[in-house]
């Protein structure tokens, strides 16, 4: 009862919230009103991109915000990719624009841009979206809808997002279209996918999917705690006795609720990874403020299942976190944006914790590897890639999974280049490629920017050979 009071509350402040501060942008202008000109801090560019909201439920008042950025050169000849951050509850663009593959990153002062050399969008008009309503700067003016939110409300928020996007955008409505995204976006992505193919069967606008690329995504509950559990003991994050413990006493696959033996050899698992970064084994942690607050990660479980699942935020560095999020309070930034005025602000956070904690998170899928089979089977590409250090979502979790499909293997395990180095291994699989990172953490793009820019222009033209 205390819980349900509480959640009220925040629900009706976000409604109190949305509805004095909605954005100076109306779902019947053109996508020439959403253009961005004066961003500050913003370095010198030759393309034009656009932010704004698009109002996904009318009666309700119910809108994502979204941010695009066309292609560095020839943006009329090159595909569009849609990206997501998972979380549930972290923000697209926070993490995936800011950190990692957008043109823009957030300096350490957060007062100006740096652009981004290895930036996604040179190889493709990219589409960033802050999903579902509760993140970022998406919203609703019903307070009720914050107690909807799970993996179905999320897609058909998302689809119809696109919908009304492409009539904003017109010129787009044709264009090659892939969905990207990390983490627990490894369910928002196939969702997506799968109800665009449903949806175009009979929608008024047709959606030209043609692939998914997933980066360390949450795919199957039971293989990916399998994998977390075993990739802490090969990389002697936890004891032989622990880990004999954990092969004796937790039986993922059964279904079943863990064993007193199991919680406890689970715990100990997570006590040895609050002394480091789960998200990068080898890389040093923030000693800032934000290194200490509610943003440890290490201490948040996410329970869509009966055994208990972490939950996932995209990005490594908490320092990171801070720079964006003073960045993206600033009146100036937000009426650059069309978010705001620039005097009655929205307040912007990295990740809802709310929605992160699952206390605003209704439904969950199991697994979404039945959804990697229709996918296959109609057809589209899929690309799966992981960094090797990341022990949230670890490589054994992808590998697991994978197995599970039992692919016949097309080409066999072998190491990938990116200027003359051995970037990481990849094998193809029928319907299937997946690839390794290697030394990068659970945001892959913001260990190995040179490195993903490459991989993801092998994807863009579907050649493996590209990267061998």
């Amino acid at each position: 009862m205390v819980q349900d009071q509480v959640q009220g509350s925040r629900r009706h402040a976000w409604q109190i919230q949305a509805t004095l501060m909605l954005p100076t942008t109306q779902m019947n202008s053109t996508s020439g009103d959403d253009l961005v000109t004066n961003l500050p801090g913003q370095p010198n560019i030759d393309f034009q991109h656009y932010a704004g909201y698009i109002t996904v439920n009318e009666d309700n008042g119910r809108a994502l915000f979204y941010w695009f950025y066309e292609a560095l050169t020839l943006p009329d000849d090159k595909p569009l990719v849609l990206w997501l951050n998972g979380g549930p509850g972290s923000s697209s663009v926070g993490y995936g624009a800011t950190q990692e593959l957008g043109p823009f990153i957030v300096d350490g002062h957060a007062r100006e841009l740096k652009f981004n050399p290895y930036s996604w969008n040179r190889e493709a008009n990219m589409l960033f979206l802050e999903s579902p309503v509760g993140v970022g700067f998406s919203y609703s003016n019903t307070s009720s809808d914050y107690g909807k939110l799970g993996d179905d409300f999320t897609a058909n928020d998302a689809y119809a997002f696109l919908q009304k996007w492409f009539l904003k955008f017109p010129s787009y409505r044709k264009r090659i279209f892939y969905i990207a995204g990390e983490s627990y976006a490894g369910r928002y992505v196939p969702d997506l996918a799968a109800l665009i193919q449903k949806k175009n069967e009979d929608s008024f606008v047709h959606i030209n999917l043609r692939g998914i690329l997933l980066g360390n995504p949450l795919t199957d509950y039971a293989d990916d705690w399998q994998g977390i559990l075993d990739y802490a003991w090969s990389h002697a994050i936890v004891s032989e006795e622990t880990h004999k413990t954990i092969k004796e006493s937790c039986d993922v696959y059964s279904g079943n609720q863990w064993s007193d033996d199991c919680t406890e050899a689970v715990t100990e698992v997570y006590r040895q990874y609050k002394e480091i970064d789960m998200y990068s084994l080898y890389t040093s942690g923030c000693v800032g403020k934000t290194a200490s607050s509610e943003y440890n990660s290490n201490q948040v479980m996410f329970r869509g299942t009966s055994n208990m699942m972490p939950g996932i935020m995209g990005g490594y560095d908490p320092c990171l976190d801070d720079y964006a999020n003073t960045y993206y309070n600033r009146p100036d930034v937000q009426k650059a944006l069309h978010v705001s005025d620039g005097h009655l602000l929205k307040n912007w956070s990295i990740t809802n914790m709310d929605i992160y904690n699952n206390w605003l998170w209704s439904e969950t899928k199991e697994s979404v590897l039945p959804i990697y089979k229709d996918l296959i089977a109609a057809g589209l590409k899929i690309w799966v890639y992981s960094g090797d250090t990341d022990g949230r979502l670890p490589v054994l979790s992808t590998r697991y999974s994978i197995n599970s499909l039992g692919l016949p293997i097309i080409r066999a395990w072998r190491p990938w280049y990116h200027q003359k180095q051995v970037a990481g291994w990849v094998q193809e699989y029928k319907g299937l490629t997946f690839a390794t990172f290697r030394g990068a953490g659970h945001a892959v793009p913001l260990f190995k920017p040179s490195e993903s820019l490459a991989f993801f222009s092998a994807f863009i033209k579907g050649r493996v050979s590209t990267l061998i």
